[in-house]
């Protein structure tokens, strides 16, 4: 496509975006129907460099996102289906003795992909969820005294099911900050459901989603992300949102600074999705409850607020600019 091979100048860059954002969205949507504000998320938490947490029932989709998405951006795929058995080296790799050499070699794990989709994350016991908390944080990992680089980039899906279901290990709060979002992929509407009985639950036309970026590209994007503009007073606007998550007594916890952090890189992938190259308060408002949904808990009943009310909470918080 144009945009892969002749980079625009600055006055066609905006329509260069627009035309590959609409190609990727389309050619997603011949995949995973009717869900194009999923997808449009888990877009933007990869170019934020963030990871992505999908909570929903079993048979909604959420395997099919992840697999659409590496291969439309043309990234590594592997996945992982969490057990209760599971242990840290069946994700991040384990040395073996080989009689022949007379020495250890590295047997690299799953996590040495591109995007990573860790199914059922919450069905693996805790010590074997740790195991990809400096995956997630430094995009590296350290065994036996050794510190070995992933893959750029590197991308995290994790999918997680409701803590009501049998054999599910909650995720500790140090484990759900790694996370930029949390998203669900909710039932199809009924035209698309329909779409998806008549063809039998198989990809259209029987072929495979088309290849419209590289890794390269992705990194280019990601640095791309990195120069969109945000000015003091959002940044002020901001600050603000997490002091109200702190101080107005309607949560157990605030949003930490890794949250901020987390909705300004958010906010600017966000706003290049937009085809644009500064950040406004809409986009902050937009991704908020997606940021924030997993880390808050009502201070009365301890229990996760739902993303709506989340809206409503935070509209106290006065736009500064």
């Amino acid at each position: 496509m144009t945009f892969s091979r002749h980079k625009p100048s600055p006055d066609d860059r905006p329509a260069a975006l627009s035309r590959l954002w609409a190609e990727i969205l389309t050619e997603a949507d011949h995949f995973i129907l009717g869900k194009e504000e999923q997808f449009r998320l888990a877009l933007c938490s990869l170019l934020a460099g963030g990871h992505l947490l999908i909570e929903d029932i079993p048979g909604i989709g959420k395997t099919t996102l992840a697999k659409v998405l590496a291969q439309i951006l043309g990234l590594e795929f592997r996945r992982v289906q969490c057990t209760s058995d599971m242990l840290p080296g069946d994700i991040l790799g384990v040395s073996i003795f080989e009689q022949q050499s007379g020495t250890f070699s590295f047997h690299p794990g799953p996590i040495f992909t591109q995007i990573l989709l860790a199914d059922e994350i919450n069905r693996s016991p805790p010590k074997t969820q740790s195991a990809l908390l400096e995956a997630m944080e430094e995009e590296q990992v350290s065994l036996e005294g050794t510190t070995r680089k992933l893959p750029a980039p590197f991308f995290v899906v994790a999918t997680q099911n409701g803590l009501e279901q049998a054999g599910t290990y909650p995720l500790p709060e140090s484990q759900l900050d790694r996370f930029l979002f949390r998203i669900a992929i909710g039932y199809p509407d009924r035209e698309s459901e329909r779409e998806l009985l008549t063809r039998g639950g198989q990809l259209q036309s029987g072929r495979l989603p088309r290849r419209l970026l590289s890794p390269e590209q992705i990194l280019e994007l990601q640095q791309e992300v990195a120069r969109v503009h945000l000015s003091p007073a959002l940044i002020h606007y901001i600050q603000d949102l997490l002091d109200f998550s702190r101080q107005s007594g309607a949560f157990t916890l605030g949003l930490s600074p890794r949250a901020g952090l987390s909705l300004v890189q958010a906010g600017r992938a966000w706003a290049l999705l937009q085809s644009r190259d500064y950040v406004l308060p809409e986009d902050i408002q937009e991704l908020l409850p997606h940021v924030g949904g997993h880390r808050l808990r009502t201070a009365d009943t301890l229990e996760e607020i739902p993303e709506q009310e989340l809206r409503l909470l935070f509209q106290a918080v006065a736009v500064s600019v």
